[in-house]
């Protein structure tokens, strides 16, 4: 399942993909994997990521009911 909400939110940082990498310590092509949904990231590289993004858990990674 892709992840859209990162791409979104990173976009409004005006962030490419290599700089929220760099934010969080992660290589460009993790942070394409996890937006494209190939890449399951650990609970500490999404606390890592929702931080960069100002935003929590639930608004990036929470699947909403369907």
């Amino acid at each position: 399942m892709k992840n859209k909400r990162i791409k979104i939110a990173r976009v409004e940082y005006d962030l490419s993909q290599e700089q929220l990498a760099k934010a969080v310590g992660v290589s460009r092509q993790t942070i394409g994997m996890i937006e494209s949904g190939n890449y399951n990231p650990s609970l500490n590289l999404c606390i890592a990521i929702c931080k960069a993004l100002n935003k929590t858990l639930n608004d990036l990674f929470w699947e909403e009911p369907s």
